[in-house]
């Protein structure tokens, strides 16, 4: 459940942290790509998680799944310069125009709920059964319906309480020596599972 800590839809309590949402969309609204933001909490896998919503400035091109993809990390990337850890939204979606009530204001109840399916990347099928399994362990943990090599632990609302418990299931289950740095350090499948396999050499961190 969610806890609100302040003023209703404005400040949460996750994890422990309280958190003023509204600093994260003031943080949204200095960079040139965005031109409006709300953030709000929302309940998911693992408990309540940030969700940020977008318009994007004026040219900034975010009408493909790649694009958006691009758009995306440009902004998690700078908030990461600005925000600590668990500030950070889990999920960003982009929309055309902020929803608005009859009277002018933002209507947050017509804000799409979060779906991370939309956030993953073209499928690519898991092929040893390495990958099968550590998919399967994925897919429970984050509560998804297919994983694919290319899909990142993260984006589809993972978070450090989410990386333990995948972390167990993968040493638990497949008996392998992971750690929940090493989660950290190769969040995709692909690389997750090379890492699980000790060959993390093919993949490169996230900087």
């Amino acid at each position: 459940m969610i806890e609100y800590a302040g003023r209703i839809d404005h400040q949460v309590k996750i994890r422990g942290f309280r958190i003023e949402m509204g600093e994260i969309e003031a943080r949204l609204l200095e960079l040139p790509l965005v031109r409006e933001a709300v953030v709000l909490a929302q309940e998911a896998a693992g408990g309540p998680q940030l969700v940020a919503y977008v318009v994007a400035a004026a040219g900034v091109a975010v009408e493909s799944p790649e694009q958006q993809a691009q758009v995306r990390e440009q902004l998690k990337a700078a908030l990461k310069e600005v925000l600590p850890d668990y500030m950070l939204p889990a999920h960003l979606l982009f929309l055309e125009a902020l929803p608005l009530s009859p009277n002018g204001k933002l209507d947050r109840k017509a804000l799409p709920k979060a779906d991370a399916s939309l956030l993953q990347q073209a499928y690519i099928a898991p092929q040893s059964e390495l990958e099968q399994q550590v998919a399967a362990i994925w897919a429970q943990v984050l509560e998804v319906e297919q994983v694919g090599m290319n899909d990142n632990f993260f984006e589809l609302g993972g978070h450090s309480l989410l990386v333990t418990a995948m972390v167990s299931r993968v040493q638990l289950k497949l008996g392998r020596q992971v750690s929940v740095q090493m989660a950290f350090e190769f969040p995709t499948l692909g690389c997750s599972s090379a890492s699980c396999n000790r060959r993390p050499a093919r993949c490169k961190a996230p900087t």
